[in-house]
C-alpha cells in the first residue's frame, strides 16, 4: 500500500496544495498519510504553519510524516509554501525572462507527529502560467534544472516520474498550474 498522498483543496479565496509522505512502507505509512490528508481536508485555517501544526498534534499517535504545503491566495496571487522533511518544493516561472527562473521550497528537517521543528513559511508572487512542483522521495532531484513551465501540468509529472523515480519507495509527483485566479 502506498503511504504518499496528495491534496488538491479548491476554496472560494484560496487553493490549498499538499504531497505527504507517511514514513516507512505498508498500512502504517498509508494511514498516517491519509490522517493528514484528512486533517488538511477539514481545517478552517489556510496558514500553512496553523496546518502543519494542527497535523502534527493530529498525528501524534502514528509513525508521522514529512509534508510540504502551499497555500494560493486569489486576492493578491501569492503563494505561501512551507515543508517538514524531504517532500521537495519547486516554483517553475512562466516567463522565460523571469529572475530567477525557480524557486525551491526550503525545507526544515522532522517529522510531522513526531519531531516538528521551528517552522516558518515563504511567500511568493505567482503568475500566470507559473507551475509548482512537489515531490517525494521516491524520486530523484537531480532534475529540477532542467524543467520549464512549459506544456501540460500530466505530461510534466509524467516527464519526472519517468525519468526520476527510483523503484525503491513509493513517490509522488504533484504539478499545478497557475492559470491567473486559480491553480
Amino acid at each position: 500500500m502506498c503511504g504518499d498522498r496528495h491534496l488538491i483543496r479548491i476554496e472560494s479565496d484560496f487553493v490549498l496544495m499538499a504531497a505527504v509522505d507517511g514514513l516507512g512502507h505498508g498500512d502504517e505509512a498509508a494511514a498516517a498519510a491519509q490522517t493528514a490528508i484528512q486533517t488538511l481536508e477539514s481545517a478552517s485555517t489556510r496558514s500553512v504553519i496553523a496546518l502543519i501544526n494542527g497535523c502534527h498534534e493530529r498525528l501524534r499517535s502514528t509513525r508521522g510524516v514529512v509534508m510540504s504545503l502551499a497555500v494560493f491566495a486569489r486576492a493578491d496571487s501569492s503563494l505561501t509554501w512551507a515543508g517538514v522533511g524531504n517532500v521537495e518544493g519547486l516554483l517553475l516561472r512562466a516567463s522565460p525572462n523571469a529572475s530567477p527562473l525557480y524557486e525551491s521550497l526550503v525545507l526544515r528537517s522532522g517529522v510531522v507527529g513526531a519531531r516538528l521543528p521551528l517552522m516558518y513559511a515563504a511567500i511568493l508572487p505567482v503568475m500566470r502560467g507559473d507551475t509548482l512542483i512537489f515531490w517525494t522521495d521516491g524520486i530523484r532531484s537531480d532534475f529540477a534544472d532542467k524543467l520549464t513551465a512549459a506544456g501540460h501540468p500530466q505530461k510534466l509529472a509524467d516527464r519526472i516520474m519517468a525519468k526520476g523515480y527510483k523503484a525503491t519507495d513509493d513517490a509522488l509527483v504533484l504539478v499545478v498550474r497557475c492559470f491567473g485566479g486559480a491553480p
